[in-house]
């Protein structure tokens, strides 16, 4: 049989990568025709595939150069439209849209045993599923697709990029039809900074997924990590389950949790009026408005994160600061100011996640007994209502889940090779020490390489001053493959110390940092760098795989709280 490209494997002819497929090199991303590859072979049966012609049809390219040209900057971001605008450097080829029977899909009218290439009927696909939306509903085909106020969004992975970004709009546009508002194209996904695997239980399904875990925690952490950009996305096991419990339930979950919970116990159950701190809290929160929009409008929804974050820790530490749990016995309605702020800034945090997290929303708004929330309502207060009685939002994400979870996506058979965490001491400069947030009670695991360590008494340990500080900037260090550079703020009434950080690899993009509340080494001396003097160490966690976290303390550890 004639065979499709992803039937041929073979070592890349641009990078050298052995076991590539036949149109794209999974290592290098580089494009070709399968007889390019060396050492090509069937993926069904091994043998070396010989040629053998045949007719086919082709699309023509070129009559599109200067369409393609001005439409792919407009409508891709900017790294794909550099690698796409690649191709213009020569006359743009033909496009082969036929393969040969047995094929599966559409017949070429006129042409027996051609069929339409999967590429060319798939994109066509959009249109016909829109075509019978409308259909069934009277609705006009062209009043939405051709309509110039109705935005087309594409959402793809970047090993289809030539098939939507080139030869798609030229279809469309020789077919007299509007080309797509914007392609998105996303990375590959890595699971603990590799492929995804069967046999190591890491080629998880969305459906054995969902048998263990909730589908907002997925949610939650792809929004941390997705930017906008063609770059992977690592889901890392550990750190899942760090960023789920921090931030969603620790930081965010916790404000509605203590505050709904000590309003319903002390003050039956009904929000007051705020009080001056809280109001200008909520009222800087709702500014930050146009920024969250800005940031989900560019698909960069890390930044949104970072936003809510932020927001998150300065309600915390409001919270915390005044002590409701205190001033209710002293003072109830000065408490009632404070746990209704509370809830408002939750209630704005609640707004902004509703894109990423429509479920939770949804309960935010049966808990505040208030219709769907649009966009329009951080412009609303919640104050002197009733608040429902709490239930649960959003609950810990326990190792057990994802072992059991990477276990079920195993083969039969297969011996459990569950993801281990490893922890080690170092210099000034971060080097690993624990996961982050890693479940109280459980055991250390093995130092990277196995050896034993020598072990110190306590007094040696209780030298160290642990400390919580607060990232306030994060920047690459130019020069450095591996180093960010950290001011971080530890409450001690003096500046900012910078931290030179081995971390640059799990956090390509630093503003992700920003706010965050890290445990510092507060009392190691200064060490002298080729960039600078670093003025302490942040603590952080290493996986098998080599990927590094930082260590972040449960919400309500202030900066400049002592660790202990």
């Amino acid at each position: 049989m004639f065979l499709p490209d992803r039937f041929v494997k073979g070592t890349c002819p641009k990078c050298g990568a052995g076991n590539q497929y036949g149109d794209s090199c999974d290592t290098c991303g580089a494009t070709y025709a399968a007889e390019e590859l060396t050492d090509a072979c069937c993926a069904v049966c091994g043998q070396p595939p010989v040629t053998r012609d045949s007719e086919h049809l082709f699309f023509e390219l070129e009559p599109f150069r200067d369409y393609l040209q001005e439409w792919i900057p407009r409508h891709t971001a900017r790294d794909v439209a550099n690698k796409l605008l690649e191709w213009f450097g020569e006359p743009l080829r033909g496009w082969d849209i036929s393969r040969d029977a047995p094929y599966f899909g559409f017949e070429i009218p006129g042409h027996p045993g051609k069929f339409f290439y999967v590429w060319v009927d798939a994109p066509i696909g959009y249109l016909a599923s829109l075509r019978n939306w409308c259909e069934r509903r009277g609705e006009s085909f062209d009043a939405w697709w051709q309509n110039p106020a109705t935005e087309i969004y594409h959402f793809i992975g970047k090993d289809i990029v030539r098939f939507h970004c080139l030869f798609w709009p030229a279809m469309l546009h020789g077919a007299g039809f509007r080309g797509p508002s914007q392609v998105f194209v996303h990375g590959f996904l890595t699971v603990n900074g590799e492929k995804m695997s069967k046999s190591k239980g890491t080629f998880v399904s969305a459906r054995t997924y969902l048998d263990h875990l909730p589908p907002q925690c997925l949610r939650f952490y792809y929004a941390c990590k997705l930017n906008g950009t063609t770059d992977d996305l690592d889901l890392n096991l550990d750190d899942f389950i760090g960023r789920v419990n921090s931030d969603l339930v620790g930081k965010i979950t916790n404000l509605a949790s203590r505050g709904a919970q000590m309003l319903h116990k002390n003050l039956g159950g009904r929000a007051g009026a705020m009080d001056a701190e809280g109001r200008a809290l909520v009222v800087g929160a709702v500014g930050r408005a146009d920024a969250v929009a800005e940031a989900y409008e560019a698909r960069d929804f890390c930044r949104v994160m970072v936003e809510v974050r932020g927001i998150a820790d300065r309600a915390n530490q409001y919270f915390d600061s005044r002590a409701p749990w205190s001033l209710v016995k002293t003072d109830p309605e000065a408490a009632r100011a404070v746990l209704t702020a509370t809830l408002n800034l939750f209630r704005v945090l609640a707004i902004y996640l509703k894109p990423i997290l429509p479920a939770y929303a949804a309960k935010v708004e049966k808990l505040f007994g208030e219709k769907p929330y649009t966009w329009n309502d951080l412009q609303t207060m919640f104050e002197n209502k009733p608040v429902g009685a709490y239930e649960y939002l959003a609950t810990r994400v326990e190792r057990e889940q994802v072992d059991k979870m990477i276990e079920s996506s195993m083969p039969v058979g297969a011996g459990s090779q569950k993801p281990e965490v490893s922890a080690t001491v170092g210099q000034s400069g971060s080097q690993p020490v624990q996961p982050p947030n890693h479940p109280t009670g459980s055991p250390a695991a093995a130092p990277v390489d196995g050896a034993p360590k020598a072990l110190i008494d306590f007094d040696t340990f209780s030298k160290s001053d642990l400390r919580v500080g607060r990232i306030v900037t994060a920047e690459l260090v130019e020069g450095a493959d591996k180093l960010l550079k950290l001011m971080v703020d530890l409450a001690d009434g003096k500046p900012p110390r910078q931290v030179f950080s081995g971390i640059r690899k799990s956090y390509p993009d630093p503003a992700v940092l920003v706010n965050r509340c890290v445990v510092v080494v507060a009392n190691l001396a200064p060490r002298k760098m080729r960039f600078g003097v670093s003025e302490g160490m942040v603590l952080a966690a290493t996986n098998a795989d080599g990927a590094i976290f930082v260590v972040a303390p449960d919400a309500g550890a202030l900066p400049g709280t002592v660790v202990k």
